[in-house]
C-alpha cells in the first residue's frame, strides 16, 4: 500500500503522468493496483482539500470553483445532502477505505460526517442542503430557490427534514457504516437520532410522509400542501423500508425490522380498487390519491404501479409471506387495460398518469416564461408536454406478468435464497474495462480533477432556454470513477 497523503501535489502529478504515459504506450498491459490507488488518492485529495466545504459537497462546480450548483444554484456556504452530494461522497470514501486499507480515507469520511452532523435537523433527519451561513438562507430562498420554475420543492423553506430523493436515508446509511467502522460514540448519537426520526415519522398505517415534522401551511397552485401525505413517490416508502432492514441486519435491533414490515403492509392498504387496481404517487390522510407538484395530478400512476409490483415480489422473497403476491394480478390487469399504444416503433405504451374513475390518460402542460407569468395545467391532450417531466412511458407488461408467474411458483425458501443471491450479485456487479480504467486515470488534470462539460439549466425557465455549457467538476463523476477504480482493484 502506498501512502502519499503528505506528499507534495507535484509528486502526485508526476506519478499520474507516468501512469498515463504507460497506459497509452502499453495498452495491452494491465495497470497495477498501486497505480490505480495513486489515481484514487490524487482525485480524493483534490476533492477534499480544494472542492469540499468543511467536508461537504455540492453536485457541480465550475473548473475555477467560482460557481457551484446543487440541484439548483447554490451559495458558497452550502453543501448538498441529497445524492450525489455529501453523503454519497462519504459512502465512497468508506468503500475506498475497505478496498485500500488507507486510513486517510477514514479521516476524510470523518470530515464528511462532521459536516452532516452540523446540519442534522433537531428532529434527526436532514434537509436537501446544509447552509453554514443560516442567516442568509431566507434571502437565498427568496432570491434564488423560489425563482427556479418547476423545482417546486424549493419554493418554500419548510424548516424540517425530508425523505425525498434519498436525502435522510443516504445520510443515515453513511452514518451507520461510519459508526460500524469506528465504533465511535461520536457517530452513534447522530445515527440513533436519525433512526429514531425514521421510526417517529412513520404513520400508524405504515406509510411515511415526504417531510417531517409535519407541515401543512404551504399550498401549491391552489392544491393543499402535499408534504405530509403518504408518499410512494421518489422512493420515500421503499427507501425507508429497505434501509430499516439493512439497519436490522447490521445492528440486530428487532424494532427496525418491525417498522419495515409495517411499511411493507401499507402497499396492500394503498392499492386502489379494481378496475384501477394500481397505485398513486401519494395519498392524502383519507387514503385518496392526491396532487403533489403542479405536474403530478391525483391519479393512478403507471410507473409507480410497476415499481410496487416489483417491491411486493421483493417483500415475498424477504419475508416468505405469499400474501404480498396477492395484490399483483389485479395490478397487472390494470396495466394491460391501460395500454394506449401498441405500435412497437413508438417509444411508449402507457401514459404516466390516469384519471381516477374514467382511466383516461392525463397529461401536464406548461406555458409562460417564468414564475411570474407561467402556469401548469393538466388535461387529456397528448401534446405540448412540460419538457422536464415524462408524460409517457414504455412498460413491458408481458414481461412483468411472466416474472410474477415465475416468482409465484417459488417456495418461501427458494424465494429467500434468490433474494440473497441478488444482494450478493449487486455488491459484486460491474464489469471492468481496462481501456476505460486507463482513460479514467489519464483524464485527471494536474490538480487531480476530472474536468468535463457540464450542462447547466436556465433555472428560471429550463424549457424555454438552452442549457449553458460550463467546463467543470461533477461530484457524480468523482463517485462513479472511484467506484470503477475500486472495482478494478477488487477484480485484479
Amino acid at each position: 500500500m502506498i501512502n502519499t497523503g503528505t506528499a507534495p501535489k507535484i509528486k502526485f502529478w508526476v506519478t499520474l503522468f507516468v501512469i498515463a504515459t504507460f497506459a497509452f504506450t502499453n495498452s495491452n498491459v494491465d495497470l497495477s493496483k498501486q497505480e490505480v490507488k495513486s489515481a484514487m488518492k490524487m482525485a480524493t485529495e483534490f476533492m477534499m482539500s480544494e472542492v469540499s466545504n468543511r467536508g461537504g459537497f455540492l453536485w457541480k462546480y465550475s473548473a475555477d470553483l467560482s460557481e457551484q450548483w446543487g440541484e439548483i444554484p447554490a451559495r458558497k456556504s452550502q453543501i448538498w445532502v441529497q445524492p450525489p452530494g455529501t453523503a454519497s461522497v462519504g459512502s465512497v470514501l468508506l468503500q475506498a477505505l475497505e478496498v485500500t486499507g488507507d486510513l486517510d480515507y477514514l479521516k476524510h469520511a470523518e470530515r464528511v460526517a462532521d459536516a452532516l452532523i452540523w446540519g442534522q435537523h433537531p428532529s434527526g433527519g436532514w434537509h436537501y442542503l446544509i447552509d453554514f451561513d443560516p442567516a442568509g438562507l431566507a434571502n437565498w430562498y427568496d432570491d434564488v430557490a423560489s425563482e427556479c420554475w418547476g423545482w417546486e420543492e424549493y419554493y418554500h423553506y419548510y424548516g424540517n427534514a425530508t425523505f425525498d430523493d434519498d436525502v435522510t436515508i443516504s445520510a443515515t446509511r453513511f452514518m451507520l457504516d461510519l459508526y460500524l467502522n469506528t465504533q465511535n460514540n461520536k457517530y452513534q448519537e447522530p445515527l440513533l437520532k436519525a433512526l429514531d426520526f425514521i421510526i417517529q415519522s412513520q404513520y400508524s398505517n405504515g406509510a411515511w410522509p415526504q417531510r417531517f415534522p409535519l407541515k401543512n401551511e404551504h399550498n401549491n397552485s391552489g392544491q393543499a400542501d402535499y408534504t405530509s401525505y403518504y408518499t410512494f413517490n421518489d422512493d420515500v416508502i421503499h427507501g425507508n423500508i429497505m434501509f430499516l432492514l439493512e439497519a436490522y441486519q447490521k445492528l440486530g435491533d428487532e424494532k427496525y425490522k418491525e417498522v419495515a414490515h409495517r411499511g411493507m403492509n401499507f402497499y396492500r392498504l394503498a392499492q386502489l380498487a379494481p378496475p384501477q387496481a394500481g397505485w398513486a404517487l401519494q395519498y392524502d390522510l383519507n387514503m385518496k390519491p392526491a396532487w403533489a407538484r403542479s405536474y403530478e395530478p391525483a391519479s393512478v400512476a403507471s410507473g409507480q404501479t410497476v415499481r410496487n409490483i416489483t417491491d411486493l415480489q421483493t417483500f415475498y422473497k424477504i419475508t416468505g409471506d405469499p400474501n404480498f403476491l396477492n395484490a399483483i394480478p389485479a395490478a397487472i390487469q390494470w396495466l394491460e387495460s391501460s395500454v394506449i399504444n401498441v405500435d412497437p416503433t413508438k417509444p411508449f405504451t402507457h401514459a404516466t398518469f390516469y384519471q381516477l374513475g374514467t382511466n383516461r390518460p392525463l397529461y401536464a402542460h406548461r406555458e409562460g416564461t417564468g414564475i411570474e407569468d407561467g402556469r401548469y395545467w393538466v388535461d387529456h391532450e397528448q401534446k405540448n408536454f412540460p419538457g422536464h417531466y415524462g408524460m409517457l412511458r414504455k412498460i413491458d407488461v408481458p414481461a412483468i406478468k411472466r416474472e410474477y408467474e415465475r416468482v409465484r411458483l417459488l417456495t418461501a425458501k427458494e424465494a429467500h435464497a434468490e433474494y440473497q443471491e441478488f444482494i450478493k450479485a449487486k455488491m459484486e456487479e460491474g464489469s471492468i474495462d481496462n481501456d476505460e480504467i486507463r482513460k479514467i486515470i489519464s483524464t485527471l488534470d494536474e490538480r487531480g480533477a476530472w474536468l468535463e462539460d457540464l450542462q447547466i439549466p436556465h433555472y428560471p425557465d429550463v424549457v424555454g432556454h438552452p442549457r449553458r455549457i460550463v467546463k467543470g467538476i461533477n461530484t457524480q463523476t468523482y463517485i462513479s470513477n472511484m467506484q470503477k477504480l475500486m472495482g478494478y482493484i477488487n477484480k485484479k
